[in-house]
């Protein structure tokens, strides 16, 4: 077996590792998630390592060591993070000639020829689903021979292999939580809306919803759902639950776990069985979710102990949500949200401005339509047109934006890029700070987090970093516009 590291590059300061480390940006509130995509490869290459140089505040001068006795090192990349990454290997090589150095993630999956053409340093590229490919590149299969992989030969040309099957079972993947405790320091990660320190891991892949904006399921993942069994799952809970006491919350980093109800029901019962949401029982789980659960479902969720739901609502407008394929009727969410507040479960909620359709009365209607619904907390994002979307298509086919990759500041913060004949990027890049300010600075909202704070001392110290950090990340904005 090849000597194999891999590696989450350093990056700008105040990265955010963003979903499984695939959208890397500042956001309101710096986080960190777990690097799940390179740790899952790292399960199954004995004796490798994973280094996450962002959530341990590394620079490279602090890992540069590590390279000099690999053989074989493997960057995670995406969109944002890809120049930075490529100026890592650059340096990798000038150290170590003789490694060999592979980039897996969407931005390369979708455009493998343009990645490797970027610089010398990348020796390959691995498409789509990657997990046995790099097993296979680290047990020292010639790269001619290994599935889903686009290489540079020893003449320079690029060479494209045929495509890796999709992994169907899934129960063939090892857990990625021992690597998290061999290799991470797991206080390092954390989210604004989830209990500290938390873990996360996926029990299954693919999305069926067809969302023309989201990254994974058009490029990695699929629109399969394929599923890890329900004993596999708990066994993986029960290893969380014994060798890393001090988490509190098990994230599970579904693209939409609710996307098979009887499923989801069942590890919730699973999940009570162990003793998930009875009273004094130290950990919950918290998962992502279409707004569109049925009250049954919720309600067998929360008695088996899920505490949190982070949804993806976009827009308070039913025909952008049509528009970009979401599948959801605004009404449904609405009721959705009613009955999580009912029961209970807390809701982060997610806000997109800038879609297609949008215009200034669609984004005040969004801004509306979620302080009706009042989540707990929010994320708005600008409409981001990653390459390999149909929302990238769409978008340079009508003139939307002019086809770079350029989505972030070199200071990390997000950029608009879709700018529309009647409402230019700078007006939607404006109204994210607008819509912010206005959900979160009303008496209600200020009511709750104060409250909030004085029921929970550890709870009041992380408020009021965070309240640094997002008016830091609003004083960004300003200097970004």
């Amino acid at each position: 077996m090849m000597r194999t590291l891999f590696l989450q590059a350093p990056s700008f300061d105040g990265y955010d590792g963003g979903a499984g480390a695939r959208y890397q940006m500042k956001r309101e509130v710096r986080s960190f998630w777990y690097p799940t995509w390179l740790a899952q490869p790292a399960a199954l290459v004995e004796g490798s390592k994973l280094i996450d140089a962002p959530a341990h505040d590394l620079s490279w001068d602090d890992i540069k060591h590590e390279v000099d006795a690999r053989d074989l090192v493997i960057l995670h990349t995406s969109t944002p993070s890809f120049r930075q990454d490529v100026h890592t290997a650059e340096l990798i090589k000038q150290r170590n000639p003789r490694v060999l150095i592979g980039m897996i993630g969407a931005k390369v999956a979708v455009e493998a020829e343009k990645s490797l053409q970027a610089s010398t340093a990348i020796d390959f590229v691995a498409r789509n689903e990657f997990d046995f490919t790099i097993l296979d590149v680290a047990k020292g299969m010639k790269l001619s021979e290994v599935e889903g992989i686009s290489y540079r030969d020893a003449d320079g040309t690029i060479i494209h292999n045929r495509d890796r099957a999709v992994i169907e079972n899934m129960d063939s993947l090892p857990f990625v939580s021992p690597v998290y405790k061999r290799d991470l320091t797991l206080e390092k990660y954390f989210g604004g809306y989830l209990r500290h320190p938390y873990v996360s891991f996926y029990t299954g892949r693919g999305c069926k919803s067809r969302c023309t904006f989201c990254l994974w399921p058009q490029t990695v993942g699929g629109h399969n759902y394929r599923t890890r069994s329900i004993g596999h799952v708990i066994e993986e809970v029960q290893y969380v639950l014994k060798e890393m006491p001090q988490i509190k919350e098990i994230f599970f980093d579904d693209d939409t776990l609710t996307d098979n109800l009887p499923r989801v029901e069942a590890i919730a019962e699973a999940l009570g069985a162990l003793g998930f949401g009875t009273p004094g029982f130290p950990v919950s789980w918290s998962c992502n979710a279409k707004a569109n659960v049925p009250r049954k479902t919720l309600e067998i969720m929360k008695k088996g102990g899920c505490r949190l739901l982070l949804v993806g609502y976009e827009s308070g407008n039913q025909q952008i949500l049509h528009n970009i394929k979401k599948g959801l009727r605004v009404d449904v969410a609405r009721q959705f949200t009613k009955d999580c507040h009912e029961l209970g479960i807390v809701i982060h909620g997610t806000f997109i401005l800038g879609l297609p359709g949008e215009t200034l009365e669609t984004i005040e209607e969004t801004i509306e339509y979620a302080k009706e619904i009042n989540p707990h907390t929010i994320q708005v994002s600008l409409a981001a047109p990653y390459p390999g979307t149909f929302l990238y298509k769409q978008a340079t086919e009508n003139g939307w934006f002019d086809g770079t990759d350029h989505l972030l500041t070199d200071g990390g913060t997000q950029i608009a890029q879709l700018s529309y004949p009647h409402l230019p990027a700078e007006v939607i890049f404006d109204k994210v700070e607008e819509m912010y300010k206005r959900f979160y600075f009303r008496p209600r909202k200020i009511g709750a987090i104060v409250g909030e704070m004085v029921r929970d001392f550890d709870m009041m110290k992380r408020r009021l970093r965070e309240g640094v950090e997002f008016f830091n990340f609003l004083r960004a904005r300003k200097q970004a516009a």
